[in-house]
């Protein structure tokens, strides 16, 4: 028997992005979005609404970057998204993470997030702010080879029926592959 719940967050896994861009006075900015996708092979579509600090920003500088949240950085990625950079202007400099600019956009990368989706800013529409991805770089640490290694990047997502954080790391199958074995 099934039960009917009280949520309407009920995806899971929902990624822990964290996006960052530069404050008016060159400071750096970063929020937590669990509300964000690729919407094709080229462009990323974060669930934001323009109150936050990190939108105006986005809108001004024209560019932002999202990073994949890791579980050695839970208590930082946490704090981004509990505190507002509205109301703590040096929310990032609290966080003790460190900052380097990303070559391709006006944007921060966040040198401890391992994965790095560097964007120019599209448009904001009725799902949210929407940007073109121009480059993605990885820590070499989290690299085998010339690939990911999605085990070695320890990422982390949020679970929205009790509010928590979980590790992404054990590969369970192989896409594009493992179904065709139902194929007659």
């Amino acid at each position: 028997m099934r039960k009917t719940i009280k949520t309407t967050e009920a995806i899971f896994p929902m990624p822990v992005l964290m996006i960052a861009t530069y404050n008016e006075d060159g400071s750096v900015d970063v929020m937590n979005a669990a509300w964000g996708t690729m919407f094709d092979r080229t462009h990323v579509v974060l669930n934001l609404t323009e109150s936050h600090k990190t939108v105006k920003n986005i809108k001004k500088r024209k560019a932002f970057t999202v990073s994949i949240a890791d579980a050695k950085h839970v208590t930082e990625a946490d704090y981004f998204g509990v505190v507002s950079a509205n109301t703590v202007k040096d929310k990032f400099e609290k966080s003790g993470l460190t900052a380097t600019k990303s070559k391709n956009v006006d944007a921060p990368i966040i040198n401890e997030f391992p994965i790095c989706l560097e964007c120019e800013f599209v448009e904001i529409n009725d799902v949210g702010v929407v940007g073109t991805v121009v480059a993605v770089t990885a820590d070499e640490s989290v690299m085998t080879g010339d690939k990911i290694d999605i085990q070695k990047v320890d990422a982390i997502a949020f679970d929205p029926y009790t509010h928590g954080y979980y590790r992404v790391t054990e590969r369970v199958g192989e896409a594009f592959k493992d179904g065709l074995k139902l194929k007659k």
